[in-house]
C-alpha cells in the first residue's frame, strides 16, 4: 500500500520532469553529456565520428568510391549508389499521383510540389516563392547582379549556366533548332519561335503611331525610326 505522501511525491516528481522547465533542464543535461565531434578545419560539429570522417572529405577533396562504368569518383558510398542508377536506368521512386518515376527520392519530393503547388523557398528581398532551393539561388542573382558564369572566348558573363551554354553555341556555330516549315535552323529556341511567325502570318508587334504590324520586334524598331526621323 502506498501512503498519501508517497503519491504526492510521485506526482510532484512527474510534474517537474514533464514541465517545460524541467524537460528543458533534462534535455540540456543529456546534451551536455553527449560526445560531439568537431571538424578542425571549419568547426562544424557532428554527433557521430563516422559523419565527421565523411565531412572532412569536403575539405580534402578525397573521393575513394569510383564508378566502375564511367570512372566518376564520389566521396561517400551512398552517392556512388545513387549515381549507378544513371547507367542502369533504375527509378525506384514513383509519384502516386501521376505515376512518374525517379532515380532519387529528393527528385520525387521536388516533383510532388508541382501537384501540391508548395513553394517553401521564399526570397527575403522581394517575397517571391519557389518550389526548389536552387531556383531561389538563381533568382537571388537578379537582386545581387551576380554573374558567376563567364565565356572563355569573349569574357561575357551570365547569371545562369544554361544561358552560358546557349551563348557558347553562337561561337561554335551550333544550330540545333529546326523550322519544320522551311528547314531553316537557329541556335536559340526563341529565335525559332519568332521565325515561325512568318509562316503562320502572325504579326504581334504593332507600331503605336501608324498601327502597322510586324512579325519581328527588330523590324518594328527599324520602322519606328521612320517616324522619329520625320520629327527632326
Amino acid at each position: 500500500m502506498h501512503s498519501e505522501q508517497e503519491d504526492n511525491d510521485k506526482n510532484k516528481l512527474h510534474n517537474e520532469i514533464f514541465s517545460s522547465d524541467g524537460l528543458a533542464s533534462k534535455e540540456k543535461s543529456i546534451l551536455s553529456k553527449k560526445k560531439w565531434f568537431h571538424c578542425e578545419i571549419c568547426g562544424k560539429t557532428f554527433s557521430r565520428n563516422n559523419d565527421l570522417f565523411k565531412h572532412v572529405r569536403v575539405h580534402t577533396g578525397e573521393k575513394p568510391y569510383p564508378c566502375e562504368i564511367c570512372g566518376k569518383n564520389f566521396s561517400v558510398n551512398s552517392s556512388l549508389f545513387r549515381h549507378r542508377r544513371i547507367h542502369t536506368g533504375e527509378k525506384p521512386y514513383f509519384c502516386d499521383i501521376c505515376g512518374k518515376t525517379f532515380s532519387q527520392n529528393i527528385h520525387l519530393v521536388r516533383h510532388k510540389r508541382i501537384h501540391t503547388h508548395e513553394k517553401p523557398y521564399q526570397c527575403e528581398i522581394c517575397g517571391k516563392s519557389f518550389s526548389v532551393d536552387n531556383s531561389l539561388s538563381r533568382h537571388r542573382r537578379i537582386h545581387t547582379g551576380e554573374k558567376p558564369y563567364f565565356c572563355e572566348i569573349c569574357d561575357k558573363t551570365f547569371s545562369q549556366n544554361g544561358h552560358l551554354t546557349r551563348h557558347r553555341k553562337m561561337h561554335a556555330g551550333v544550330k540545333s533548332f529546326n523550322c519544320k516549315d522551311c528547314s531553316k535552323v537557329f541556335s536559340r529556341k526563341s529565335s525559332l519561335i519568332e521565325h515561325r511567325w512568318i509562316h503562320i502570318n502572325n504579326k504581334p508587334y504593332q507600331c503605336q503611331i501608324c498601327d502597322k504590324t510586324f512579325s519581328h520586334k527588330n523590324v518594328l524598331a527599324f520602322h519606328e525610326r521612320i517616324h522619329n526621323e520625320g520629327k527632326l
